[in-house]
């Protein structure tokens, strides 16, 4: 691997994707309008060949090539140097570095022809167009306000969303897509925030500082959000250049290595176990010491300046390979699919056709009639599936709802010794000064909300892996059912035209004679796409993890915090003032704290259980409900599909004399045209390959 690929290299290899992106799509659209020409001649011929579907997954397919971009969702604590850093890797100083992080203004940074700044809100409100300045004045606090803020839990703007920065850049104009989270070290609202993205992006930058080796909170967030989710972290270890500055002697090279040794020990013992994928270490891939701020000195004075030694070039070269080679193969893989198979429909169609155009309407009615058992079997068999998935959403739904009710009720078990690593600096004696006495409970109170985050995150990864495993097991189902259906499908075709039809297939894919609906529901096929990334995460073609995500944020901290906010601000703080001089020493009032705590915890958590395990069933429930609904709509498109197609031609022979002659040529031009935009497809994916050697 050469270490050394610059900036303008990145850039040449996104504008590489993103000219087969456009290729792609061209080839797509024409694919699209030929098979609509030729449906809409068919209807005055010998009727359509009904491939509506195939048609609307291209042009969806097309949309997607079209409008497709690299989201990376950048993360970190606050004054990690996030600002610095993203300005280093654009190139300009358009993020000001000293913007105080407190704002939870999420940004999105997209391309745009002109400089512009466009704020989101959570009301019906319009959006609202700002410059630049404008932006900054008013959506920028100072830090006296923001510690404000953040003590009384409040966020800083409730009414904004998101605010989406448009700039001519040639990063962004390459297809990158930028999202600015706010600080990790804030209120469990921001944090889910956050988390509302993650799934939604191709790829996380996580920014961390080598002067605060891997903090609490950022060993948290990791442990609660990132690990075994199957997420793409980059994690970006920033002002690596102040570890020579720290050093008595900034000029003793061996003292220099020491201290850089210490430190990657320090992080590798912290992060390895985020950098393993199917059993792989890819540490080295995935973790970069960097200098943010050298490497945007150089890129503001030559742009295509060599960045060696600041950390960005190895960095970026890991990045590039990761979205063009991985992330862009894949996605141009999936679509090449999607037109191997419209061909393969088309040409399917034809064959089918052809044999009937001799048929007079008695005989061809008789052959229509002939297979209607085979059209009754393909049902059967969408029926067993849509009740396999019924069984499984069911069997899902209960579990995992048992399982949250069980966990919920075992917390008093384990929160004396759980609770203890979470409270706050205990000082009875503030306590007791009223003064003071808001500013503990707040304290308490947030320590109570990092204890219930931990908790429900270390369950919700667990249910996540069961509906994953339930999912993969739909997967080899679809396998199998349509396995069957295909054999259906042959059968109706020998009887309509007298023999099995034959594809000339250019593709060694093992399931490429697996019916649409089949490879969807594999996981094959990912149409469908996220509320933000423009790109199906879930493995199943749809993005059931978001579903979860609606449900377990309103889970989480709302909802068990709502069911028990009293407990740190009315009885425990009561139960304290009673506690008396003797256990006023800072371990015994700690531990007679946890004591009342559990006990009043302990009373609301049947309640707790009983509500929220309501939402959990209902949150499963819905995800394998928006599966089964695809699937199910597909199966009978399919089979709408293939009736349709033996309808139209027995109601044209019905009305009129067809030209079989001039059917043949029509349906061979038709085959031609298509199949010589799939070669361009091929042709366009091939040499995206052979790029990247």
């Amino acid at each position: 691997m050469n270490t050394q690929t610059e900036n303008n290299n990145f850039l040449d290899d996104l504008g590489k994707v993103v000219q087969v992106r456009a290729e792609v799509s061209q080839s797509l659209d024409k694919i699209v309008e030929t098979i609509h020409k030729a449906e809409k001649d068919s209807e005055e011929n010998s009727g359509k060949l009904s491939l509506e579907r195939d048609i609307e997954d291209i042009k969806l397919a097309s949309k997607n090539l079209r409008e497709g971009v690299f989201r990376l969702l950048v993360l970190g604590d606050m004054k990690r140097g996030k600002s610095t850093f993203l300005n280093a890797l654009i190139g300009e100083r358009l993020l000001p570095s000293d913007v105080n992080p407190c704002t939870a203004v999420l940004t999105i940074l997209r391309y745009g022809a002109e400089k512009t700044v466009t704020v989101h809100f959570n009301d019906e409100k319009s959006p609202q167009k700002l410059d630049f300045d404008s932006f900054k004045h008013k959506y920028t606090i100072d830090p006296a306000e923001a510690k404000r803020l953040e003590e009384e839990k409040k966020p800083a703007f409730p009414d904004v969303s998101h605010a989406v920065v448009e700039y001519p850049l040639p990063l962004l104009e390459k297809g990158i897509e930028i999202i600015d989270s706010p600080g990790l070290n804030d209120t469990e609202a921001r944090n889910e925030l956050s988390l509302g993205y993650v799934n939604n992006c191709h790829a996380i930058l996580f920014v961390m500082r080598a002067s605060q080796p891997c903090t609490l909170g950022e060993r948290r967030y990791l442990e609660n959000y990132i690990k075994d989710r199957g997420l793409s972290v980059f994690f970006l270890v920033n002002a690596w250049d102040q570890v020579k500055e720290a050093l008595i002697d900034p000029d003793d090279e061996e003292e220099l290595r020491e201290a850089e040794e210490r430190l990657h020990k320090v992080f590798k013992a912290n992060l390895a176990e985020y950098c393993v994928v199917d059993g792989h270490d890819i540490y080295d891939e995935r973790v970069f010491a960097i200098s943010s701020i050298q490497a945007l000195r150089k890129r503001l004075k030559n742009p295509t300046a060599d960045l060696t030694g600041t950390g960005f070039t190895e960095f970026m070269e890991a990045l590039n390979i990761f979205l063009t080679r991985e992330r862009a193969v894949a996605e141009l893989r999936q679509v090449r699919t999607l037109a191997r198979q419209a061909c393969h429909h088309t040409k399917e169609a034809i064959e089918r056709r052809i044999p009937l155009l001799e048929q007079d309407v008695n005989q061809l009615r008789e052959k229509i009639d002939s297979v209607e058992p085979e059209f009754e079997k393909l049902k059967g068999i969408g029926d067993e599936f849509q009740q396999e998935i019924r069984n499984t959403r069911d069997n899902q739904a209960r579990s995992v709802s048992d399982s949250f009710r069980s966990y919920v009720l075992n917390l008093g078990n384990t929160f004396e010794t759980d609770f203890l690593r979470y409270q706050p600096e205990l000082n009875l004696f503030d306590f007791l000064n009223a003064g003071k006495r808001e500013a503990f409970n707040i304290a308490l109170q947030k320590a109570f909300e990092q204890y219930i985050t931990d908790k429900l995150s270390a369950w919700s990864l667990t249910a996540e892996k069961d509906i994953t495993a339930a999912f993969k097991e739909l997967s080899q189902s679809a396998v199998k059912y349509g396995a069957s259906y295909t054999q259906v499908t042959d059968s109706i075709t020998q009887k309509l035209t007298g023999e099995k039809v034959k594809i000339n297939s250019n593709s060694t894919d093992e399931e490429d004679n697996s019916p649409t609906w089949a490879k969807w529901a594999m996981g094959l096929l990912s149409l469908s796409r996220g509320n933000l990334a423009g790109f199906a995460m879930a493995g199943a073609g749809f993005d059931w993890k978001n579903i979860l995500l609606n449900y377990f944020t309103v889970i989480g901290v709302g909802g068990i915090i709502t069911t028990v906010t009293g407990i740190f601000l009315g009885p425990i703080g009561f139960a304290l003032l009673g506690l008396g001089v003797g256990v006023l020493q800072a371990d015994g009032a700690r531990k007679e704290l946890v004591k009342t705590a559990k006990k009043e915890l302990v009373k609301y958590l049947p309640q707790v259980a009983q509500e929220q395990s309501v939402k959990v069933y209902d949150a499963v429930k819905e995800c394998f409900e928006a599966y089964e609904k695809e699937v199910v709509q597909r199966i009978q498109d399919d089979i709408s599909a293939r009736k349709s197609e033996l309808d139209n031609l027995l109601k044209q022979k019905e009305s009129r004399e067809i030209n079989r002659d001039e059917e043949l040529k029509r349906f061979e031009v038709l085959e031609k045209d298509i199949f010589a935009e799939l070669q361009n497809v091929e042709s366009a994916y091939s040499n995206l390959l052979a790029y990247y050697g």
